[in-house]
């Protein structure tokens, strides 16, 4: 895979209120440097709220952890 084929997902800050989209292999880096370089090292961005529940969802799902209850 291609550097122009590689997955993107996007990260928000709501105290910039922007949302960007990055490649999945830079993703912790750039939001490490975000929050470092705009936010003195306050974690604000982070991977959007919405696709981080739908991927937690997915791997509850996945590991069968809800199954028994």
């Amino acid at each position: 895979m291609s550097d122009d084929d590689a997955p993107e997902v996007p990260i928000h800050c709501p105290a910039c209120e922007t949302t960007t989209r990055v490649p999945l292999d830079d993703l912790a880096e750039r939001i490490d440097r975000h929050n470092e370089s705009v936010h003195d090292g306050e974690e604000l961005a982070r991977v959007d709220p919405e696709l981080a529940a739908a991927f937690q969802d997915l791997v509850v799902e996945d590991l069968g952890l809800l199954e028994g209850e």
